[in-house]
């Protein structure tokens, strides 16, 4: 019995030998074949704008090169080298990482060790085989025997295509790989904010409590913000109220011109292009005050480079005859107005029929004044 017990100790303490314990930090042995000496190779890591940025560097001795660091996450990274065309995307972790680099075509280098970039091969590998269902798909339209039944097809590959990174994360929300998809997801325009917030939701607690987790949370944050203001300024929805100074420092309320056609102009005496529209809104008005149309003109004077915005705001109305409702705060795009309705540039306009609600956005020469026509029933 004594004996059974020893060689279970034993093998116990040979098993715990042979594991290894888990790294805090990464290191990437690599090999390059071909890659002559004193070549220099670059560690870059990805960032939230898209871009890279080089955290180490190496000399290639005897075809081999070597990183060594710490990641708090994680991370979307490539390697680089002078010789060699192109870059190789990796996940890189906390692990011991090989790297084979194939200098002919270092996108098919083999990288082992790290379990994130497993996922990223695998995710790399499906968006491959969905362009090239669609790259075929779109050859055969040009059959236009089969075009119409084809069109259909390409439209559900190209779904499945927008769909991808957002079926991988539900589908390997314990990956790190499905954060930086994320990450990656949230710098385009147009994200869908809401499917990514609910995505990100769905990773496990480690993940999101990590400092890139953390990071990426912030940014979800700011563009759901962001959405929800624009969303209380879209087509369709009740025109935000609000109160301005006009140049008497008299406060003018939206609710003032309460069932009226409306136009919301935010303008500034800076603003070429604003300058340039203010004859036709002008005409517009002119043309249509008489029968129900109201302006109110909020200037984004007020930015740094103007002595004395007040005097350049009020020298503009008077050139270019504006003779509406003006307000501003002088505070440029800082302009609580502005803040409200969400406006990033000018010139900016708002049509509001006379329930208030927004009913386009904007217009600009004719179609603005077909528009006002429109909503006064002309």
């Amino acid at each position: 019995m004594k004996k059974i017990l020893t060689l279970t100790l034993i093998s116990l303490l040979f098993v715990a030998c042979k594991t290894e314990p888990k790294r805090t930090d990464y290191l990437i042995d690599a090999t390059a074949k071909g890659v002559y000496n004193g070549v220099r190779a670059y560690l870059k890591i990805k960032q939230q704008n898209g871009r890279s940025r080089v955290i180490d560097t190496a000399i290639v001795v005897d075809e081999k090169f070597s990183f060594t660091g710490k990641v708090m996450t994680p991370s979307l990274s490539l390697i680089s080298i002078n010789s060699v065309k192109g870059d190789l995307n990796f996940m890189l972790e906390n692990k011991h990482i090989t790297v084979e680099v194939n200098k002919d075509d270092i996108a098919a280098s083999i990288v082992t060790g790290s379990e994130s970039h497993a996922d990223y091969k695998a995710y790399q590998k499906q968006i491959l085989e969905l362009v090239e269902e669609a790259k075929q798909l779109k050859q055969q339209l040009r059959d236009r025997s089969i075009r119409d039944s084809i069109s259909k097809l390409y439209v559900v590959a190209q779904q499945k295509r927008a769909e991808a990174p957002l079926k991988f994360i539900e589908n390997h929300s314990s990956s790190f790989y499905s954060l930086s998809l994320i990450e990656q997801g949230i710098g385009k325009n147009n994200v869908d904010i809401e499917r990514y917030m609910a995505a990100y939701e769905l990773l496990d607690s480690e993940i999101k409590n990590s400092p890139k987790g953390v990071s990426v949370k912030i940014g979800l944050d700011k563009l759901m913000a962001d959405f929800l203001k624009t969303a209380q300024v879209n087509v369709g929805k009740i025109a935000p109220n609000f109160e301005a100074p006009n140049p008497k420092g008299k406060m003018v309320s939206l609710e003032e011109v309460k069932g009226k056609v409306t136009i919301i102009d935010f303008w500034a005496s800076w603003c070429a292009p604003c300058r340039r529209e203010n004859p036709n809104v002008v005409n517009v008005y002119n043309k249509y005050h008489s029968q129900g149309l109201e302006i109110i003109g909020v200037s984004l004077d007020g930015s740094r480079n103007q002595r004395d915005p007040k005097k350049a705001w009020m020298t503009a109305v008077k050139q270019d005859q504006l003779t509406w409702t003006h307000v501003s705060s002088l505070k440029y795009f800082q302009d609580p107005v502005a803040q409200l309705y969400n406006i990033n540039a000018i010139p900016a306009t708002f049509i509001l029929d006379k329930h208030g609600r927004i009913a386009a956005k904007n217009l600009r020469g004719k179609a603005l004044e077909l528009k006002v026509q429109e909503l006064l029933k002309l």
